[in-house]
């Protein structure tokens, strides 16, 4: 065991669970505490009558960051949880059903855009070799780095101004590629991560080409299978797992964090404290004000920070199979005012009678999410954080009634007499349940203000023992960005270079 091993973990998302299995790979005593009664944070699975729904990321980017953390401890990922990729990656539709396929074949991904227009396969080239260059970057040299000073900050500006990072990924696709549906096929990836494309830096526009580079995967059994895969690996390393032990407060003794007391009074201390909780909430609400610096008090947190917009999913599971190949296992369905939707969700702050979907149908790849006969689906909307002014106690309802007539009358019919299971979140589920301020469903939003060194740090400026990990701290959303959050807090604490942190 190494000194100084004792490390407590809040919450068990993706974050935290890379944390985790990465400490206690490295020879730490490992203790997570989460509020709900399984791990999992926004990868949580509901399940009913035979029906097994991811509740949060079902897209899988970068396998080998997975099988980083295994081989780590010395063991092989494919021996806990297998992974298949999907083919095509998502087909994309426009408002009157019209499709777009792609996958990591580049000569398919040239003939889909040859049927829109002939004119934009340069231009894809041109936008796919300079994407190259920012991934490397962005992805390669700066994702698992820490940015705990401006000195780190300034070192990359210059790279960030020669990819034109303070272009949109909107405008920087636009740049290249000239149909409007395509500018938006090759620019939506913003919103898996919480982010407006004509707002969120070009820096993500790498996320095509990390999706063209590794693919896009599915695991075998659900996300909650890897969610189990790293619990397992975690608790065979010696790491420990408490669940409905919802934390209180974080203990303070001058600069640093000794420990946590949880709701039902108990106490544990350590000597790290890394939070996969939501950020604002870890600050506003279990460190008291009185610890706090300036930088981390209640006005940052409610008055100069930008927060992601939320979402409102529907999960249901019907009697009978879809299998007429009009759909396939990620489908994205872009409404027809697109631009001015998102400005609605992400600006203006209404919830608008229009909608963008996702709709995951994983029982194509995987029968086994659902019994034998029938099909699992979950539909999401991007809606409006809960700085909007919308009453989800009376909303939810014609709102849910809204898609699934339109799914409905364009995509699966006879759906509402065949749906067997059914259950939804809205905004309120990510604020009560999930700890997310506003009820933001990708805590900060990845614009160029809020990001690198300008984002939350992962290691806190307050103190010295205390680490963030999870969609809020550096890089951001989506599976590779937490797990890159959870190995640069193992590397800070492992290293502990700068004890003090200042």
């Amino acid at each position: 065991m190494k000194q100084n091993n004792k490390v407590i973990i809040i919450g068990s998302g993706f974050g935290g669970l890379g944390a985790a299995a990465r400490l206690a790979a490295r020879g730490y005593q490992v203790d997570v505490f989460e509020k709900l009664d399984k791990p999992g944070g926004r990868g949580y699975v509901f399940e009913k009558e035979g029906f097994k729904f991811d509740a949060g990321p079902t897209v899988i980017t970068a396998p080998f960051m997975f099988d980083d953390i295994f081989a780590l401890a010395g063991r092989r990922r494919e021996d806990y949880v297998q992974f298949v990729q999907c083919n095509p990656f998502y087909r994309i539709f426009n408002h009157e059903g019209r499709c777009f396929d792609y996958n990591d074949d580049h000569q398919f991904i040239l003939s889909e855009i040859e049927q829109w227009n002939p004119a934009d396969k340069i231009g894809y080239e041109r936008f796919m070799s300079t994407t190259k260059a920012i991934f490397e970057k962005g992805f390669i040299e700066l994702a698992d780095k820490p940015f705990l000073h401006i000195t780190d900050m300034l070192r990359v500006i210059p790279d960030l101004v020669k990819l034109q990072s303070y272009k949109t990924v909107y405008n920087y696709a636009a740049q290249f590629v000239e149909n409007e549906f395509l500018r938006r096929c090759f620019s939506f990836h913003p919103l898996l991560v919480g982010g407006n494309p004509f707002d969120t830096t070009s820096i993500y526009a790498m996320i095509h080409y990390l999706e063209r580079e590794w693919g896009i995967h599915y695991a075998l059994g659900g996300t909650g299978s890897v969610v189990n895969a790293l619990v397992e690996l975690t608790e065979e390393l010696g790491g420990r797992f408490h669940y409905n032990a919802p934390v209180q407060e974080i203990l303070v003794e001058g600069k640093r964090v000794t420990g946590i007391r949880l709701m039902d009074g108990a106490v544990h201390h350590a000597d790290h404290i890394i939070s996969n909780a939501d950020v604002a909430f870890t600050y506003m609400n279990l460190i008291p004000a009185k610890h706090r610096s300036l930088r981390n008090s209640d006005t940052r947190w409610k008055k100069l920070t930008r927060y992601s917009n939320s979402l409102f999913v529907i999960y249901f599971g019907t009697k009978r199979r879809y299998t007429n190949g009009k759909l396939v296992h990620h489908n994205i369905i872009l409404g027809e005012r697109y631009r001015d939707l998102l400005r609605d969700i992400f600006h203006n702050k209404v919830l608008a009678d229009d909608f963008s979907l996702y709709l995951h149908m994983p029982t194509l790849t995987d029968p086994t999410m659902a019994p034998e006969g029938c099909e699992a689906f979950y539909v999401l909307s991007p809606v409006p954080h809960l700085g909007a002014d919308v009453d989800w106690t009376t909303m939810a309802k014609p709102y849910r009634d809204a898609i699934m007539q339109f799914l409905e009358d364009n995509y699966l019919p006879d759906l509402q007499e065949n749906i067997v299971v059914e259950h939804h979140i809205d905004p309120l589920h990510f604020q009560n349940n999930l700890n997310s301020y506003l009820g933001s469903a990708f805590s900060v939003e990845p614009v160029l203000t809020q990001s690198a060194w300008f984002r939350p740090h992962n290691r806190s400026e307050d103190f010295a023992n205390l680490y963030f990990v999870g969609a809020g701290t550096h890089p951001g959303a989506g599976l590779p960005g937490v797990l890159s959050s959870s190995k640069i807090a193992e590397e800070l604490i492992v290293g502990d270079t700068d004890p003090q942190g200042f």
